[in-house]
């Protein structure tokens, strides 16, 4: 019995020894298996690129290679639709984050474009940025342009910041609205709520319509209904021959 056994320990040292077998095929592994995984590294990004259909794949963030900026993404666009079921894209010109101990997203040429039902409304912004830590959207030299029934309307906005923890739009500046039927608004300290579809703005409000002029300290506007309430010395110069108080107009 014991022979047996020195005779099965002596082969297993000659088995592990350097120079045998298995040290031959440890070392071929050890370049090998690393080899392998570069070139299925390398396939796995070149083969989106090729028109072979879709392909999906999951990368370890912590085994990837660091570039100068922590994320950067050139012409980026993400397709989608809404709650209602109509599509809109998405495209940015350039997406950075410098560093990730600056938790902010730079951004750059925005556009944003949605099928209403009178037409597409087109959203532009030349800059913005996002604050991961603070869940903010800020964009600037916002315009905005959109197909109305009675012809396309424009918004012009210098700044604005979406908090999307609340699912609000502030606009602290000036916000003025055109329209190609004669209306025309400008109102400030804007917040559009968009779980409850409403618009307000507490900054005071002037506004051109067809039938004269007006202003309030405030208004609000229903966006499902279309109705606008102002609020607050609330004053309207009418034209005559056109006293006929716009409909959805509440004093």
């Amino acid at each position: 019995m014991t022979v047996a056994a020195d005779r099965m320990r002596s082969r297993r040292q000659a088995f592990a020894a350097p120079g045998s077998s298995l040290d031959r095929i440890v070392r071929l592994l050890a370049v090998g298996l690393p080899a392998l995984v570069g070139v299925v590294a390398a396939m796995m990004l070149i083969t989106p690129l090729s028109p072979r259909g879709e392909v999906s794949f999951l990368l370890d963030r912590n085994k990837v290679a660091i570039a100068e900026d922590r994320l950067r993404l050139d012409d980026a666009m993400y397709r989608g639709q809404d709650n209602r079921g109509r599509p809109f894209s998405l495209m940015a010109g350039s997406t950075v984050q410098r560093s990730d101990a600056v938790p902010l997203v730079e951004m750059q040429r925005l556009t944003a474009r949605i099928a209403l039902e009178n037409g597409p409304a087109v959203l532009e912004a030349q800059r913005g940025s996002y604050a991961i830590d603070r869940r903010r959207v800020t964009l600037e030299r916002l315009m905005a342009r959109i197909a109305l029934p009675d012809g396309p309307a424009e918004i012009v906005a210098p700044e604005g910041t979406y908090a999307t923890d609340e699912s609000r739009v502030a606009i602290p500046g000036m916000m003025r609205l055109t329209a190609a039927d004669g209306y025309a608004l400008a109102m400030r300290g804007v917040t559009v709520d968009l779980p409850q579809r409403a618009l307000t703005g507490d900054g005071g409000i002037e506004g051109v319509i067809p039938a004269g002029r007006f202003r309030a300290d405030s208004v609000r506007v229903d966006l499902d209904t279309r109705t606008i309430t102002l609020r607050g010395n609330a004053r309207m110069t009418m034209v005559p021959g056109h006293l006929a108080v716009p409909r959805g107009i509440e004093f």
